[in-house]
């Protein structure tokens, strides 16, 4: 199986660096290829230019590298931290560029974009691992958790992923080494479930 992994965080000693470290080590222990992007590292540009707008669009080398690697990925896990209820900038930008008409979705042959996308992905399951400041109770009540909708109803139901698994471990700032541990083993077991031993 390949699974894509992308990464959204600046700071390489951060512990979302963690995750993605631990994740791509669980994935081939598993025995799965791994497409990985750290998209800070590759100084990944988030401006989506009205020239790729257009679904036929031609596109740079980049970004169409992006687009086959996801649509050929039978799994997806994105790792970010929570900043204002969204993802990094330069995240977004990606799914701007990436998860495109013709790549993750299609309208049907008379719409014109105002119906009921038809999900093109391949993948058949997402898992997203979030780092937060803000308690669980509090993102939920307050702020109404709004990564959840927006990853799992907006972009991963929409191109036709079925199984999503989001995880938030919190709070980031005031965690322990021994914390961090036990979040890291529960990163392998998620891996482990959704993308077990081939």
């Amino acid at each position: 199986m390949v699974v894509s992994v992308i990464l959204a965080h600046p700071n390489k000693e951060s512990f979302n660096h963690a995750i993605a470290r631990t994740a791509i080590e669980a994935l081939r222990k598993n025995g799965h290829d791994v497409y990985f992007h750290d998209l800070y590292e590759e100084n990944f540009d988030p401006i989506l230019p009205w020239e790729e707008f257009a679904k036929d669009a031609p596109l740079p080398a980049e970004i169409e590298r992006h687009c086959k690697e996801i649509s050929s990925a039978e799994g997806i896990v994105i790792v970010h931290p929570n900043w204002w209820g969204q993802a990094p900038g330069i995240l977004k930008g990606w799914v701007d560029r990436v998860i495109r008409p013709g790549v993750a979705y299609e309208f049907i042959e008379s719409d014109k974009g105002e119906g009921i996308p038809n999900g093109l992905l391949k993948a058949k399951s997402a898992i997203v691992f979030n780092t937060s400041n803000t308690e669980t109770e509090r993102e939920k009540k307050v702020f109404k958790d709004p990564l959840e909708a927006i990853w799992g109803d907006c972009v991963f139901s929409l191109c036709g992923v079925a199984d999503f698994y989001r995880r938030m471990f919190n709070i980031i700032v005031t965690s322990s080494d021994g914390q961090r541990k036990e979040w890291l083993d529960e990163v392998r077991q998620t891996i482990d479930k959704y993308y077990p031993d081939k």
